[in-house]
């Protein structure tokens, strides 16, 4: 708060000797407030008050420093006895009326401003930019065309004090005046190109015009206070309505440092954790999604994302109880019941699911996903009579989905009903050329039409895409046969019988490793080796059998061997670089 100037009343013709040393200490004061020095200030002042109690000027001048060091309630102490003292005193009026604003006591302020600024006018004077600024903040909730009047008043009396630009730019803002509060933010950061705060606010003006520039200036406001909780807040939300491939990254780049300077605050925990679940890191999201349930077990948010990154976690039983709160908390809320459905399916619990499906659908009824998921859920039931309206109405409302034809089509075969089966079948494949079984399947459909070319591109484009399985070659040989042509039938049944064969014998060496690990940690160290062997005689290019050999014979005392069997399961594991690409 700034002071005014205070001068000390005349004592009489012989004043005693602690008025005499109350005027020193006085004088004092004011030489320390001259230097800046509130502290002295304050030092000096208290003296004055206790040489001199009765006189009002060391109150107010007590008052007005306590309140600039920040010990508001014990300055309106003293300002309000100097005004007991002496009610006209302008200088103890203003400092007053600054310090009510300060501790929200507007009603207060509002008439000690209205009589200082009365004063001033009398004087042909207006009040100092810091008292408009504190008078506008008292008047924006009941009169907020006088508050930007009086905030405007201050810009005008102290045209480059950035914090009065920003003061104003809120006020705009307020009103959503975009434009205005636009200019003034922009003006505080030309003014103070460190002003954290007036960059945040910057950019979230020109985010509200849909301008460009305002993930930057979040972003610098961030860099220039890295700890700032709004500020890390705002940018984390602003990253996210990016939705760049990145987003999700820069986000919890963000929260992360944030959360670690300030671990109680739930709301950056809050966002760390969804941005963690949308990378598809649940574990680190979930303990984030039960802290901030544990401070507001209340947020039905929070609690359906917590159900759903745990249904995520294949722990359907924990979440349960999470979705059935949320629902409890927000009946409406269609996300918690469809997540809550999810978890049933992951337990089995089909008619739950669809019971929470049904009551979705009357929420949103327009939902293609809705009607997709309901569908599925009645296929798991084997109620292909109730799958197939769902998954129609899905389609129907989402003509470019893939997923909606093809689950179609598969019951339109179990049915019997191969014309439809293969329309839907095509109609997905177009949406969606990558599905190695729906090649396969529509190959199968198209052979029980017999539409034998079809069938034959089809399944040829099934191999291509899965070429270990082994069913894509046997159906094939069947359609060479009605082709006439033997030979070549007989090629793809003696690929799909050694596909079949080196199928199972990878089941049986997958079998047996796992058997041999559990005797591996169990201590059996020559019985283990001995299984992972075993696993190695059905398939030698089983790389998790080497491993665990290779930690057998490490075991065993011999690290030549070990070293052999892991550069063969390096040799058998395909780099990044030669993976499939999904």
């Amino acid at each position: 708060m700034a002071l005014a100037s205070l001068a000390f009343a005349a004592f009489g013709q012989e004043p005693s000797a602690s008025l005499r040393q109350a005027d020193a200490a006085y004088k004092a004061g004011q030489a320390a407030l001259a230097a800046r020095d509130l502290k002295a200030a304050r030092q000096q002042f208290e003296k004055v008050v206790h040489l001199a109690p009765q006189v009002e000027q060391g109150h107010s001048a007590l008052g007005a420093v306590m309140v600039s060091l920040g010990e508001t309630a014990a300055g309106i102490r003293e300002l309000e006895k100097a005004l007991s003292i002496d009610p006209k005193d302008g200088n103890a009026q203003l400092n007053l009326a600054v310090a009510y604003e300060q501790t929200g006591s507007t009603a207060k302020a509002l008439p000690l401003f209205a009589k200082a600024e009365a004063s001033a006018s009398a004087a042909n004077r207006t009040l100092p930019s810091y008292a408009l600024a504190s008078y506008a903040r008292a008047l924006v909730r009941t009169q907020p065309e006088a508050a930007l009047a009086k905030m405007q008043a201050a810009v005008a009396e102290e045209p480059n004090n950035a914090d009065l630009h920003d003061q104003l730019g809120s006020l705009h803002a307020q009103k959503q005046e975009w434009p205005a509060a636009e200019d003034q933010f922009a003006a505080a950061t030309r003014l103070n190109p460190t002003f954290a705060a007036a960059h945040l606010h910057l950019g979230l003006a020109l985010q509200a015009q849909h301008k460009p520039g305002g993930l930057e200036e979040l972003t610098q406001a961030a860099q220039l206070a890295p700890t700032d909780v709004t500020i890390g807040l705002e940018l984390a939300k602003a990253l996210a309505d990016a939705d760049t491939p990145d987003s999700d990254q820069k986000t919890i780049a963000v929260l992360q440092p944030l959360l670690a300077a300030h671990p109680d605050n739930t709301a950056a925990a809050y966002q760390l954790a969804l941005a963690l679940q949308r990378t598809g890191s649940v574990a680190a999201a979930i303990p984030l999604f039960e802290k901030t349930i544990a401070a507001d077990p209340k947020n039905a948010d929070a609690q359906a994302n917590l159900g759903m990154a745990l249904t995520q976690a294949q722990r359907a039983k924990d979440a349960v109880p999470h979705l059935q709160q949320a629902v409890k908390l927000a009946p409406n809320m269609v996300n918690a019941h469809q997540d809550l459905a999810a978890a049933y399916i992951q337990l089995n619990q089909f008619d739950d699911a669809v019971a929470q499906l049904r009551v979705a659908i009357q929420l949103a009824p327009d939902s293609p996903a809705l009607h997709y998921n309901l569908g599925v859920a009645f296929k798991m039931q084997d109620d292909a009579t109730s799958a197939i309206p769902e998954l129609e109405t899905a389609e129907k409302q989402n003509p470019s989905g893939s997923e909606a034809p093809y689950l179609l089509g598969v019951l339109y075969m179990q049915t019997g009903r191969y014309d439809d089966a293969a329309r839907e079948l095509d109609k997905s494949l177009k949406l969606q050329p990558q599905n190695g079984d729906g090649w396969a399947t529509l190959g199968s459909v198209y052979a029980r039409l017999d539409k034998l070319p079809e069938a034959t591109a089809a399944l040829n484009e099934a191999i291509r895409q899965l070429p270990k399985q082994p069913d894509p070659h046997l159906t094939l040989a069947t359609v060479l046969i009605k082709q006439n042509q033997p030979a070549e039938a007989a090629a793809e049944r003696k690929k799909g019988a050694e596909l079949m064969r080196a199928n199972m014998n990878r089941q049986r060496a997958e079998v047996a490793t796992n058997s041999a690990n559990s005797l591996l940690q169990n201590g059996k160290v020559d019985d283990a080796a001995a299984q992972f062997k075993e696993a190695l005689s059905f398939d030698p290019s089983y790389p998790e059998a080497h491993l665990g050999l290779a930690a057998a014979l490490e075991r065993q005392g011999n690290p030549a061997e070990a070293n052999a069997e892991r550069q063969k399961a390096q040799s058998l594991t395909p780099s990044p670089a030669t993976m499939p690409k999904p």
